[in-house]
Formats: C-alpha cells, sequence, structure tokens
C-alpha cells in the first residue's frame, strides 16, 4: 500500500508528524499530548507569545455593560430555547440596547431606495423609483471612484457629503456657518469619539489628561478611557432634579481631579444616555462658560438630537448656543460634536455612520488627525451614503417628500408614546422611581434592593443590580443592563432598558417587569 494511501495519514496532524520524520502509532500519547495551553507535553513546550499576563493591561480594564456578561447570558438562554429547553417563556427580549430594527421598527423607504440604487446602480433605470431617490444616488456615485460604492473614499469622507452635512448643520443651527473642512464622518460617532479622545490624551503621573464624564455614563467613555490609559473624571447628575447637569458638581469634580491628573476634556452627552433628560439652553450657557474659564476641550455627544419627546424640551445644539453667546467664546471654546446614523427616526444602526465637526480646532492638529484617520483608509461607505440621506432628505415638491415626512413622524410619535408609557408603568411600582424620559432612547429607573436580596447577591459575587437584572432574565427572558454598568450614586441602584420595542411588546415587558420585581420584593422581604 502506498505510504499516503494508509488510513493513518489521512489525518492532517499525523501526516505532518510523518514528514518532520517521527513515528506515528495510532492512539499513541505523543500525538494527543497537546496541551489546552498550546504547549506540547514534556520537553517540548512551545509557550504563546500573547497570554494574559504579557497583553495589553489596558485592554483588561476595558468593560463595555450593555454587550456584557447579561447579554452573552441573554444569548444562551436563546440558543437553549432554540434547543427544546424549556423556560418560564418563549422568547428573550433585548431591551438592553438602542438597536432599533431589531426591535421591530421599520426602515425609513427613502434611505433605503437611495442604498439599493448605490449599490446596485442599474436601478436608476428603474421606473419603479422616484426621480429625488435616483438624484441623490447619482450625487453619491459621481463622488465614488469608478462610480462604485465598492471603491474607498477620502479619509475624512466624500467631500458632497461632507457638504451635505454642514448645509444640514446650517440649517438646524439657524444659518450659522459650517465648513466641510471640519467635518469628519466616521464609522458611526463611535469611532469619531475614540478618535477625539485619543488626539487629547497625553502626560504621565498629574500630568497625565483627565477625561470628565457625567455619571451616569454611556460605557463607550469609560471603556475608552482605560483603553487609552486616560484619567477618569466623574461628574454626578441631579437624578432628583431629571438628570440636570449642575455646574457645582463639574467644578467640585475639575478641582478634586487636578489633585491627581490635569483634566484636558469635558464631555456631555443631550440628549442623554442612559437618563434621557434633554438639556436646556441655560445649562449649555453655563457649561460653555466653564470650559472657557477652566480650559477645557469641549465634547458634545448628540447623537439624540432628533429624539425630543417632553412638553416645553427642545434640542439645543452646543455648536449654535456657542456661537450666539458671542466672539469671546466662539473664537475660544475648541469643541467636537457628534451625530450618527444609528438613532434618530433612523436607526440604521448597522450601517455605522457617524461625524464629527469641530470648531477652533488648530490646524496642525487637523493635519495631525488626517493623517489619524488615514491609518484606517476610509469609514464604510455605505454609512457615509446613509448620513449623506439623512442629511439632504426629500423636500417639499419632491416625489418621496409626503412619503418621507409620514414615515419619520410616526416613528417620533411613538417614540414619544413609548417614552410616556414606560414612565407611567414605572412610576406606579412602589420600590422603583422613574424620571421623565424627556428624550433619547432609555429610560434609568432607580430601584430599591431589599437586604436580603443583597446579602443573596454577596452570596452570588454580583453587585445587587447585576443580581437583579440576572434573576429578571432568568425568570422572564426580559435583558435589561444593570446601572453599575453606567455608574450610579453610591448606595443607589439602577437598570437602563430601551423604550424601542414596539408598543404592544413593550407593554407586555413593563408588565412582566412590575410583577416580576414585586414578586423579587417579596421573596427577599
Amino acid at each position: 500500500m502506498h505510504a499516503l494511501s494508509c488510513p493513518a495519514y489521512r489525518c492532517p496532524l499525523n501526516l505532518l508528524l510523518l514528514l518532520r520524520g517521527r513515528s506515528v502509532r495510532a492512539g499513541s500519547q505523543q500525538v494527543s499530548s497537546m496541551s489546552a495551553n498550546g504547549t506540547n507535553g514534556p520537553g517540548h513546550s512551545h509557550p504563546k507569545v500573547l497570554t494574559l499576563g504579557s497583553m495589553n493591561q489596558q485592554v483588561k480594564k476595558v468593560q463595555y455593560a450593555v454587550r456584557g456578561s447579561i447579554v452573552l447570558r441573554a444569548a444562551a438562554i436563546e440558543k437553549e430555547l432554540q434547543q427544546g429547553v424549556k423556560k418560564p417563556f418563549s422568547e428573550v427580549i433585548r431591551a438592553n440596547i438602542g438597536d432599533a430594527h431589531a426591535m421591530g421598527q421599520k426602515p425609513i423607504t427613502f434611505i433605503r431606495q437611495v442604498l439599493a440604487i448605490c449599490t446596485y446602480p442599474q436601478l436608476l433605470c428603474d421606473p419603479e423609483l422616484p426621480e429625488d431617490a435616483k438624484s441623490r444616488a447619482r450625487r453619491i456615485l459621481d463622488s465614488c471612484g469608478g462610480n462604485s460604492m465598492g471603491a474607498y473614499t477620502a479619509s475624512q469622507g466624500i467631500e458632497a457629503i461632507r457638504q451635505s452635512v454642514a448645509k444640514y448643520i446650517e440649517r438646524r443651527d439657524g444659518g450659522i456657518p459650517s465648513n466641510p473642512d471640519d467635518i469628519f464622518l466616521s464609522t458611526g460617532a463611535s469611532d469619531a469619539i475614540m478618535t477625539t479622545l485619543k488626539l487629547l490624551v497625553w502626560g504621565e503621573g498629574r500630568q497625565r489628561t483627565g477625561v470628565m464624564i457625567p455619571i451616569p455614563q454611556y460605557p463607550l467613555y469609560s471603556a475608552a478611557i482605560s483603553d487609552l490609559a486616560a484619567v477618569q473624571v466623574n461628574y454626578y447628575l441631579d437624578e432628583e432634579n431629571c438628570w440636570a447637569l449642575n455646574i457645582g458638581e463639574l467644578r467640585r469634580a475639575l478641582h478634586e481631579a487636578r489633585q491627581h491628573c490635569t483634566p484636558r476634556v469635558l464631555c456631555t452627552i443631550n440628549p442623554g444616555n442612559p437618563t434621557g433628560q434633554v438639556q436646556s439652553r441655560q445649562v449649555i450657557e453655563e457649561v460653555i462658560r466653564f470650559a472657557a474659564e477652566e480650559k477645557l476641550f469641549l465634547m458634545a455627544d448628540e447623537v439624540y438630537q432628533d429624539n425630543v419627546y417632553a412638553a416645553g424640551c427642545h434640542f439645543h445644539s452646543f455648536k449654535k448656543v456657542l456661537f450666539e453667546m458671542g466672539p469671546q467664546f466662539s473664537d475660544v471654546v475648541e469643541l467636537a460634536s457628534f451625530h450618527s446614523v444609528s438613532k434618530g427616526y433612523m436607526g440604521e444602526c448597522g450601517y455605522r455612520g457617524g461625524y464629527v465637526e469641530y470648531v477652533n480646532l488648530d490646524p496642525g492638529v487637523k493635519a495631525e488627525l488626517v493623517k489619524l484617520v488615514s491609518v484606517r483608509l476610509c469609514p464604510p461607505v455605505s454609512g457615509q451614503a446613509v448620513m449623506g440621506v439623512i442629511t439632504d432628505p426629500p423636500q417639499p415638491g419632491e416625489p418621496s417628500h409626503q412619503t418621507f415626512l409620514k414615515e419619520k413622524t410616526t416613528v417620533l410619535n411613538s417614540l414619544a408614546e413609548r417614552a410616556r408609557l414606560t414612565e407611567e408603568i414605572l412610576s406606579g411600582v412602589p420600590g422603583i422611581r422613574c424620571n421623565p424620559v424627556q428624550g433619547a432612547m432609555y429610560s434609568f429607573p432607580r430601584i430599591d434592593i431589599p437586604p436580603k436580596a443583597m446579602e443573596a447577591a454577596k452570596a452570588a459575587g454580583h453587585p445587587p443590580d447585576m443580581f437583579f437584572c440576572m434573576q429578571l432574565l432568568e425568570e422572564t427572558g426580559i435583558c435589561i443592563v444593570p446601572g453599575s454598568g453606567f455608574g450610579q450614586a453610591e448606595g443607589t441602584y439602577h437598570f437602563r432598558m430601551t423604550i424601542l420595542p414596539q408598543t404592544d411588546k413593550l407593554k407586555a415587558l413593563l408588565g412582566k417587569l412590575k410583577c416580576f420585581y414585586q414578586k423579587f420584593c417579596q421573596q427577599y422581604a
């Protein structure tokens, strides 16, 4: 029999050993001695280069609660359900993350029509598609190499789309000029936030950059700060005043931080995530004055600017307020403001489109920024295209205008109703306090946890709110995120849940949550 036709040599590992001149014996320990840690057994040690001890230790410090351990358990439960494991529920409801389409929201027709044409340009000849969608697609394709979205773009993003973004900002801000050269398209707002922080973080010891973030915060910020080995400087939002930002608290946090680092950055999220508040114009003015006085770089996360629901609340962009405060501020304060296609009425999370606009960025720094973003070549072109559509929507008189406006209004009105519903139902449960959801896509209720439940949580090795959320998941299939993943005042416990489930499912979710909490409190009374 030819050696290579022998059954023993059909195994790739055996063949490899044969070629190395080693004997092969079926079932021998020599072949099976490869250990789980990648070494070959006694005398044949091949230690790994990359281990938990040798890896970048900053990565181990990164935490991202909205996709943390509770979400991993939710995924495991979904697999168990698929395998026929009996549970007291038939599905997992993922209320942990602001993923609108996953929660049943339908795409905006006009956005998808333009994207379809950009992806398959032969559709330009389709008489069923409206001319305004075709004109947007032509403009985007004409700006792409080879008239194809499969080509790389400029690292800063397609110029025609940056022009659309600039015009959108000017309309939003009442005519205040916006320069396309100050706009960088990005892979979602998260990418732009990370890149901006990368520019700002430097120094050692007390010179290390301090980054001021609101608590509760969106865990992107704490994760980025850990990744970059910066110093996290917490300032606490006022829960008793609907999560308002208090300038006195900013000063306290800044002065304490200067004992061990050099605060250079002030981050603000408006409308708030996870807290759902909308900042008043007065507060924004105070924040800008504070940043000017203390020489802080201001980062304004404004990805929920379309999501404002409460009566009397209005979105005011930091840039608009800055320029309306006059040259003594608008010529001095350095500002980066962020937007995304993932939120608003669009909910196009998967396309990963976003932008950052810089105000008063040093020209030398801008040159370094262009170099930095060039390393990643360019943002996803489909995400850029979505940003191009939402900043250049159908106008009155165009064929798609009425449908677009109706779909947009329907989404936002439905979210407003769900925000009201969430506050109303949760506030009616003894032991749960829920501030009004003024904007964004989340509620961040405070819950009382009985002492015996805290003891059980300690025994299980979980923070009390994580223990509550994990119990809720196991018994109801509802996946929410504990407040400890966002930060909260010591001695208080919260959870974040999205208001995105469609109304009927949201009512069912809130009903189950209410019943579970009452049962939980009785169990550990």
